[in-house]
C-alpha cells in the first residue's frame, strides 16, 4: 500500500503562490490516481483537484480552476499542487489522497485507498 506525506503548507498573503508536495512511498505510485482535498475550519472536506495515474487527465473544482494545477512526477513518486492567486477562502488543511480508481472517480468522491496527514495553508487578507 502507498503511504503519503504532504509538505509545503504555510502562511501566504492573498494574491500569492504556494506549492504543496505529496511524497509517496511503498508500492507502485504510478498506478494510483491522485487527488488533493481540503478542509476549512468548521467545513466538510472538499475535492480540489485530481490527476490520472499517467498524468494525462486532470480535474479541478470550479473554485480553483484557472488558479491551481496538479502536476505529478512519477519518477520522483511525488505529486504537487501549485496554487496561484490565493484567496483567504483557500485557507484550509490540504490533504493528498491516492486511489486505484480513476481520476474522475476521485473527483466524484470515490473512496480513497490512502490519505496523507494534511498540511495547513493560511491565506491572509
Amino acid at each position: 500500500q502507498v503511504r503519503l506525506v504532504e509538505s509545503g503548507g504555510g502562511l501566504v498573503q492573498a494574491g500569492g503562490s504556494l506549492r504543496l508536495s505529496c511524497a509517496a512511498s511503498g508500492r507502485s505510485f504510478s498506478t494510483y490516481a491522485m487527488g488533493w482535498f481540503r478542509q476549512g475550519s468548521g467545513k466538510e472536506r472538499e475535492f480540489v483537484a485530481s490527476i490520472s495515474s499517467s498524468g494525462s487527465t486532470t480535474y479541478y473544482a470550479d473554485s480553483v480552476k484557472g488558479r491551481f494545477t496538479i502536476p505529478r512526477d512519477n519518477a520522483k513518486n511525488t505529486m504537487y499542487l501549485q496554487m496561484n492567486s490565493l484567496k483567504p477562502e483557500d485557507t484550509a488543511v490540504y490533504y493528498c489522497g491516492a486511489s486505484l480508481r480513476s481520476s474522475s472517480a476521485v473527483a466524484r468522491g470515490a473512496a480513497l485507498d490512502a490519505w496523507g496527514q494534511g498540511t495547513l495553508v493560511t491565506v491572509s487578507s
